[in-house]
């Protein structure tokens, strides 16, 4: 190794380049400004708190009180909720057990790829408000405009759908109270959490994950028992069945089309994955705990997403009528596998443990609907792609007019009570179910840009201090992966599982997202009137975070020593 690369390279800065809006940073400031307030107005708990920051916000004035330890748990359990504890249930009758584990296999290596890119771009460069910011920047800001407002728009319409998951979940229990009354409960629960700001957001969690994280190593642990066959006397797992269900009922159902409508289950069940880019704007130091947060997807991907619905194949039948879950698999606990296993299992009170944990993470999921539309419409507003009275920050660093709208959606919760709820929930199902893709898709690709952009522009890999452990290729991959899955959901929506053709209903139900996202897009080029970024038009040099080279050479000279398996452990685990 030559002594250049020792040293490492400085960071290019360019002269008397002021950087653009979304990609300002100044932590020190605003951590500043924050300790001169008092801890009521600080935390948000008084009348004060509410006012309007007066030192000329801009995104970059959100709260960062975020630590290590809460981006750790936002990376590797921070999206699991109902599309993996109770929307499995669907997927796996809808295409068994194989398909259940391929496809959500292959979510996991596209989502693994997306986050590493992120991670990159992020360290990189200030993600205040929205890591969307980079389809602006890298790609197209009128593409940057419609991701935008569809991640907007796709957290503000998951939260009345996980208000109703948490309303019928209280139902598992006690029907005597109507559901309306727990759909008020929690939606008032999300506001209080949200008015803690970031450190509320990011303590409910990492305490949520903890417990999620936790309830499914137990359930893991009780499926290996029962699988051997260790189950109660007279149970359904009171003798060895291994594979059993892989040969009968069968490894997979409904062929190739139940093969293809799977994806659009495993992508809600990762949805918010990326979400851990987004709150590192808001981390006291982005730089040196985001990494190893990133590092925290896959075991996530591998421990609890494969690793747990590996064993759901094994223990439960894909034919098993439950699994249907009555109007809507994706709110009827009952449809749980999680939950069937236990009954079958005659393990008292196991049913009732596992519906906590839906509810935690339902719960949970609710909070980061809010947090993550409210960051993104504020960072939307501050640049010109939305109305200015979004751009509102309070003296404690809420984007406060943001969250209220973004909470404004929460009672379309209630609109599941009429007999034409189920519609009305499936509509708001079609318009979330792929907008993640689009989002993860587009961080793929200016993940591409931007390394093409940046070779052209005289620039080497070793400025980049924290590099996609793919590189562009898996970039490349998840691009591929994305666009393929797309491709499949639409064979799904001409070519039902059910058999024959959709009517016009039956596709936009299927595909709704893309439509939406060709509106968003064309607004975006009839308001800014921009296109297709050429490579040499594409900055990257403005707005660079400024970079602790002497950490960051520090650390590669101790990585160089390193054994290579250690080496590889460190660089794209630890």
């Amino acid at each position: 190794m030559s002594s250049s690369e020792e040293k490492g390279p400085l960071p290019v800065t360019p002269e008397k380049e002021v950087p653009p809006p979304q990609f300002t940073h100044s932590g020190d400031a605003i951590n500043q400004h924050r300790d001169q307030e008092d801890f009521w107005t600080r935390n948000g708990l008084n009348l004060k708190s509410f006012q309007r920051r007066g030192d000329g916000a801009s995104i970059d004035s959100l709260d960062r009180t975020m630590k290590t330890r809460h981006l750790h748990m936002i990376a590797i359990g921070g999206s699991i909720g109902a599309g993996f504890f109770v929307g499995s249930g669907k997927a796996l009758a809808t295409g068994g057990p194989a398909t259940l584990l391929i496809d959500f296999a292959i979510i996991g290596i596209m989502m693994f790829n997306t986050v590493y890119a992120l991670g990159e771009l992020a360290v990189m460069f200030p993600v205040s408000g929205g890591f969307y910011t980079y389809s602006t920047r890298f790609i197209d800001p009128s593409w940057g405009f419609a991701m935008g407002w569809n991640y907007v728009m796709q957290w503000s319409i998951v939260l009345p759908l996980e208000l109703t998951v948490c309303g019928i979940t209280i139902q598992y229990w006690t029907k005597d109270v109507n559901v309306a009354v727990w759909i008020t409960v929690f939606m008032f629960a999300i506001i209080i959490v949200n008015v803690f700001g970031t450190l509320g957001y990011a303590e409910e969690e990492f305490w949520s994950s903890v417990l999620k994280l936790g309830a499914t190593v137990v359930f893991m642990i009780i499926a290996v028992v029962l699988v051997c066959g260790g189950g109660p006397e007279g149970s359904a797992y009171d003798e060895y069945s291994g594979g059993k269900l892989w040969q009968d009922p069968g490894a997979f159902a409904n062929g190739f089309r139940g093969f293809c409508s799977v994806f659009v289950t495993a992508a809600f069940s990762f949805s918010g994955t990326e979400l851990v880019g987004l709150a590192a704007a808001e981390a006291r130091n982005p730089v040196k705990s985001l990494p190893g947060a990133i590092k925290q997807v896959f075991w996530r991907i591998t421990l609890f997403y494969i690793l747990g619905l590996t064993f759901i194949g094994l223990l439960v039948r894909h034919d098993d009528d439950r699994l249907l879950g009555g109007d809507n698999p994706y709110i009827n606990v009952d449809a749980s596998p999680f939950v069937l296993v236990g009954l079958d299992a005659n393990l008292r009170g196991y049913d009732s443990f596992m519906n906590v944990i839906i509810l935690v993470s339902v719960l949970s999921i609710g909070v980061s609907s809010v947090y993550g539309g409210s960051r993104t419409l504020t960072a939307l507003s501050q640049q010109g792609y939305a109305p200015k009275i979004f751009s509102y920050i309070d003296r404690s660093g809420r984007p406060l007019i943001s969250v209220l709208f973004v909470c404004a959606f929460g009672p379309l919760a209630y609109v599941n009570l009429s007999t034409s709820g189920v519609v009305v929930f499936d509509w708001l199902l079609a318009l979330s179910g792929l907008a993640a893709l689009f989002t993860w898709g587009s961080i793929c690709l200016a993940h591409i840009r931007f390394r093409k952009a940046w070779a052209l522009q005289g620039h080497t890999l070793d400025e980049i201090p924290f590099k996609a452990a793919g590189g562009v290729y898996g970039s490349y991959l998840g691009l591929i992966l994305v666009i393929l899955v797309l491709i499949a959901q639409l064979f799904v929506a001409i070519c039902p599982v059910g058999g024959g053709f959709n009517d016009a209903e039956g596709f936009f139900k299927s595909y709704l997202a893309l439509p939406v996202v060709i509106v968003f897009w064309i607004g975006g080029f009839i308001w800014k009137r921009t296109g297709w970024l050429r490579t040499d038009q594409i900055d990257v040099d403005t707005g660079r975070r400024e970079l602790p080279w002497d950490e960051i050479n520090e650390y590669r000279e101790k990585l160089a020593q390193m054994p290579a398996w250690k080496r590889i452990l460190h660089t794209v685990f630890v």
